[in-house]
């Protein structure tokens, strides 16, 4: 008697989770999905933002520095970016912004010589959020 009393007890055991448990669970982790993965994905964005924001300062600092040892004081008006390869940027890779668009030099705003410019995410002038402007490293105000 004892014998039957344990296989029928291990086979209550095998059986795994009933049709409930499993729908609470999935539940569970899908509400978790929803709060969680919007912010996750702005975060992502913000990281771009501030990938951006560097690699146009590296780039205006690879400016100057092709501009000191030329001993010039101001770009000519057919500059390129390229010019600056291999010499000051490794290729032309490092001209390419965390969305696949390339930056542009274009003229200096606020009393600089120069801008490096990155378009954002949609790689057109003007935008809000995440398509905004970065300018020689500085983010896109922020509106909300």
């Amino acid at each position: 008697m004892l014998a039957h009393t344990n296989r029928r007890s291990n086979r209550r055991l095998r059986r795994g989770f009933s049709l409930i448990e499993v729908i609470v669970a999935v539940t569970i982790i899908a509400i978790f999905a929803g709060i969680i993965a919007p912010q996750v994905l702005k975060r992502l964005g913000g990281a771009k933002v501030d990938q951006a924001r560097t690699e146009a300062n590296a780039i205006a600092t690879q400016v100057k520095a092709y501009l000191a040892s030329r001993q010039a004081t101001s770009l000519g008006s057919d500059f390129q970016l390229e010019g600056l390869i291999p010499e000051y940027l490794e290729s032309t890779d490092d001209l390419i912004d965390p969305w696949g668009n390339r930056y542009a030099i274009t003229e200096g705003t606020n009393g600089r010589d120069f801008d490096i410019v990155s378009y954002g995410a949609d790689g057109t002038p003007g935008g809000e959020g995440e398509a905004a402007d970065i300018t020689n490293g500085r983010a896109p105000r922020k509106t909300e």
